[in-house]
């Protein structure tokens, strides 16, 4: 809060009592009496540097949100979650047997839109035009238009988690055709013992290919590790 005049330099409040300790006062008023952080160092209006830092981390955790829905989104599409139908829910106007991820695009399109505000907020408010500007006022309008956006969104993002669960079937599936992902532990007990160029061999291996538990088991029993570590890494699935 700021009681410091039009200009925020304390020159009415001199003029009527020349020798009262301003600031001193406008702090105890503001903080004692109004109950608000006292901020000394102002122009025409309190600046809105705290509210635009407020903006920009509201921003930022929604762009997480965001990257969160397409990803869910994704993994809807890829079957490795599976959403519970709900009676009376449409998922198409023309294929009634789809099942959308709607809650997801809905919370994603709400923070982009939000977004869009909270980015102009963070932009455009702590400008002030030879600090005489008062486009903040039109501006702060907009700021419960955002609120709406964002508590809309994160209403949605529930709805739709409450409606997923993991499709351990199709992620077993793709999991058992995709065992080139243990190149990588592989590599490293390779690494440990000394074995030369790792990294190469398993790229000959498994760039651009797909391989089966059985060829990556053959490779593990042709390397020069301690049997030991072979049983190890053959056991990994």
């Amino acid at each position: 809060g700021k009681i410091a005049g039009a200009t925020g330099n304390y020159n009415a409040h001199v003029s009527a009592y020349p020798d009262a300790p301003w600031p001193e006062l406008a702090r105890a008023f503001v903080v004692d009496y109004l109950g608000l952080e006292h901020n000394p160092l102002v122009t025409q209006i309190e600046p809105h540097d705290g509210i635009a830092e407020l903006f920009d981390a509201q921003a930022r955790l929604n762009t997480v949100l965001i990257d969160f829905c397409r990803d869910m989104w994704g993994y809807i599409s890829l079957g490795y979650f599976k959403q519970r139908v709900v009676a009376g829910e449409v998922g198409s106007s023309t294929m009634p047997h789809k099942v959308n991820p709607i809650d997801f695009e809905n919370a994603e399109g709400n923070l982009g839109v939000a977004n869009a505000l909270l980015g102009h907020f963070t932009a455009k408010l702590p400008i002030s035009r030879w600090q005489r500007d008062l486009t903040d006022s039109t501006v702060m309008r907009a700021v419960g238009v955002s609120a709406g956006h964002m508590m809309i969104a994160y209403a949605a993002l529930a709805k739709g988690l409450g409606k997923v669960s993991a499709n351990r079937e199709v992620l077993a599936r793709d999991l058992d055709h995709a065992w080139e992902v243990l190149a990588e532990p592989v590599q490293t007990v390779m690494r440990v013992h000394g074995v030369e160029k790792p990294y190469e061999k398993l790229k000959e291996l498994t760039r651009g290919k797909t391989i089966d538990a059985e060829g990556l088991r053959a490779f593990v029993d042709k390397l020069a590790i301690p049997d030991e570590d072979k049983e190890r890494l053959k056991k990994l699935s």
